[in-house]
């Protein structure tokens, strides 16, 4: 890539007007942003009846700032608005998901016909456990459709599931079953990756040692592995489910009530469990997926490629594309699982028309070859979507490039366990998009960027990314913990809901997010965003990731540490080690400015990351500051910290 055709990438100038063909969205929301800024509350409101309601609400909204209700006095049943609401209406015939394993050859094709039996009995096998109406239940599992089968139970029965990423360690499992007092956890023997066996049951044991209130652990049959096996707490799925009956008569609970107590990570305080409830997060996440993603429940196939673990996979694997009636993939292994091209291979057999994916596993991608996916017939994508970090423009072009085939729009999603739902997006048909950039928030969305005292910046300029009114999938609190909720999000700017992002507009009034806000660095008097200097080196054609720390320096304040994976296939990568270096700092002052050149830049084969793919720029921090590292626990391989510091000449210790 030439440095002038990288300058044009980077250019926020240049954007890419709403695609042909999805005219017919345009067209018939003309006025879809104007109608909600005008009234957002009957903008949401007639949102919510996309849902099956068995008590229409009457009441909106209630907000006691910062506590929000909506459709306070509107029951519904979530399991219901998934399910049974489309084998009633005649689409029990319709595929739900296609399951595809991590192993090759691998599959299964569950209809909603299926899901709704398979739903029915577990719920059943629950009650019989004990499970009731209020009660909270731990699920630790693998990408399998018994996952979303144990959650539509679950919710069906007016509990509440707390998901648990089943990369997770015994210790963080224990402290969330804790923390919400859950008395039933759900789990599977193992799970695959790569083709081999890893057990989940000897971490649900190991928790269970420290967590006496649960009554009950539900285990799937996933690997055969033999596992220990406590008599009167733990029961086989296959044993309990399958002889229950195919029917359940549900019951329907308040629009408020409790749904989901999901924990956040990557911190090193006590775990913040974030909880939503029923009526305004199913109304949230049913539109946005809806008019994010432009879904055609007739003929599209959607792969959201996340884990059920996370919000992602929450709000656009189970309920948003259910409520929907849409077709999915669900996939259980990792990208490369059977191969490099395994993501190709799959969107090629089941014709994959919307694919929505995060930028490291994208940066991922690249690294592997632009060969593999060109390999494959990728025509049935007609809409590419990133989600969980800012997208360097490079990453962006190359997705719509190799994988779009320069057809696809690309809709960047901005949002965060707390909101539920995505609150910033391009609207393909409807917003022009940019390379790397969110353009603008969604329809009935109050979004704005202020400086230190709060006051609204103007084009051009960058600050802290707000948001200025309720919305209904908005999390109700801090599980067990309102002051926390309030002082966490509500007290930097009174009034305002502060996202923990700083953001930019560029001089169209366009939004730029610029990751999380300790992830500013002072440099000199100069503020200047790692995200930046991130986009910067990965603009380089050497380049394949790279993470951005600011570390103290007795000069400048804080110094640049760039810690940077080069491509598998670059002739940059056998030079002389000093003269990429070189050549990368020079490249990021070129780019950016001379203040943005790293102090350091450490070439290393991996970065680490969490099990979901991101990338914990905390590690780094620390190894750039000779800290002792914690809990590694996390990393898929935990030793690449400590392979990091030697490179750095450092002696960073772990606690693990």
């Amino acid at each position: 890539m030439t440095e002038a055709k990288l300058e044009a990438w980077l250019d926020e100038t240049r954007s890419f007007a709403p695609s042909p063909q999805f005219s017919k969205q345009a067209n018939a929301q003309p006025s879809i942003y104007e109608e909600a800024s005008a009234d957002p509350v009957t903008w949401w409101r007639r949102e919510a009846e996309r849902l099956t309601w068995h008590d229409e609400p009457t009441n909106t909204l209630e907000w006691d700032m910062p506590f929000a209700k909506w459709f306070s006095d509107g029951t519904l049943n979530a399991s219901v608005n998934c399910v049974d609401r489309h084998v009633a209406a005649g689409r029990g015939d319709r595929v739900a998901y296609h399951w595809v394993g991590d192993a090759e050859g691998e599959s299964r094709t569950i209809t909603y016909a299926d899901l709704q039996s398979m739903v029915n009995k577990t719920a059943n096998a629950l009650i019989e456990m004990g499970v009731k109406n209020g009660d909270r239940v731990a699920v630790y599992m693998p990408m399998i459709p018994e996952a979303v089968v144990a959650m539509l139970a679950i919710v069906r029965l007016g509990a509440a599931h707390s998901v648990v990423f089943a990369g997770f360690s015994a210790d963080a499992l224990s402290s969330r079953i804790l923390d919400s007092d859950c008395q039933f956890v759900v789990t599977a023997d193992g799970a695959f990756r790569r083709g081999a066996a890893s057990p989940l049951k000897p971490a649900v044991d190991e928790a269970l040692e420290s967590c006496p209130n649960v009554k009950s652990v539900l285990v799937v049959r996933r690997t055969a592995d033999d596992v220990n096996w406590v008599e009167g707490r733990d029961v086989w799925w296959h044993e309990i489910v399958e002889r229950q009956s195919d029917v359940h008569t549900p019951d329907y609970f308040p629009s408020e009530q409790t749904m989901i107590i999901m924990y956040t990570s990557g911190t090193t305080a006590k775990p913040k469990g974030i909880y939503h409830t029923t009526g305004g997060y199913l109304t949230q996440v049913a539109s946005t997926y809806m008019n994010v993603f432009d879904v055609k429940p007739d003929t599209d196939v959607c792969w959201t490629a996340a884990d059920i673990g996370w919000i992602t996979g929450h709000s656009y694997i189970v309920y948003g594309p259910l409520i929907n009636c849409a077709t999915q993939i669900m996939y259980e292994g990792v990208p490369d699982s059977g191969g490099k091209d395994r993501w190709w291979r799959i969107i090629e057999q089941y014709k994959v028309t919307i694919l929505y994916t995060a930028p490291t596993t994208i940066r991922t991608l690249m690294k592997w070859g632009d060969d593999l996916p060109k390999g494959h017939d990728l025509s049935s994508l007609r809409l590419l979507g990133t989600v969980g970090e800012p997208i360097n423009p490079e990453a962006w072009m190359w997705y719509r490039e190799h994988i779009g085939g320069n057809r696809c729009p690309i809709v960047d999603t901005w949002w965060q366990t707390e909101t539920g739902a995505i609150l910033i997006s391009p609207l393909p048909g409807i917003t022009a998009t940019k390379p790397g950039a969110a353009m603008r928030a969604l329809p009935g969305i109050g979004v704005d960027v202020v400086d230190n005292d709060g006051n609204s910046v103007g084009n051009g300029e960058g600050g802290y990314l707000v948001i200025t009114h309720p919305w209904p999938a908005m999390t109700r609190g801090i599980y067990g913990d309102p002051e926390r909720f309030k002082e966490t999000y509500w007290t930097r700017f009174p009034g305002k809901y502060f996202a923990g992002d700083g953001a930019k507009r560029d001089d169209d009034g366009d939004l730029w997010l610029l990751g999380r806000i300790d992830d500013v660095m002072n440099i000199s008097g100069h503020r200047l965003s790692t995200t930046e200097v991130e986009h910067a080196l990965v603009g380089h054609p050497a380049v394949a990731e790279a993470a951005v720390v600011g570390a103290s320096d007795d000069t400048t304040g804080q110094a640049i540490v760039a810690f940077v994976t080069l491509k598998m296939s670059t002739d940059d990568a056998s030079k002389d080690q000093v003269a990429v270096i070189e050549e990368l700092r020079l490249h990021v002052a070129r780019v950016i400015s001379p203040i943005a050149k790293p102090r350091q830049i450490i070439l290393t084969p991996e970065l680490p990351k969490t099990r979901s793919g991101k990338i914990m720029r905390r590690l780094l921090r620390d190894v750039a500051e000779n800290r002792s590292l914690g809990d590694v626990t996390t990393l898929t391989d935990p030793t690449v910290v400590n392979m990091i510091s030697e490179l750095m000449g450092t002696e960073a210790s772990s606690d693990d």
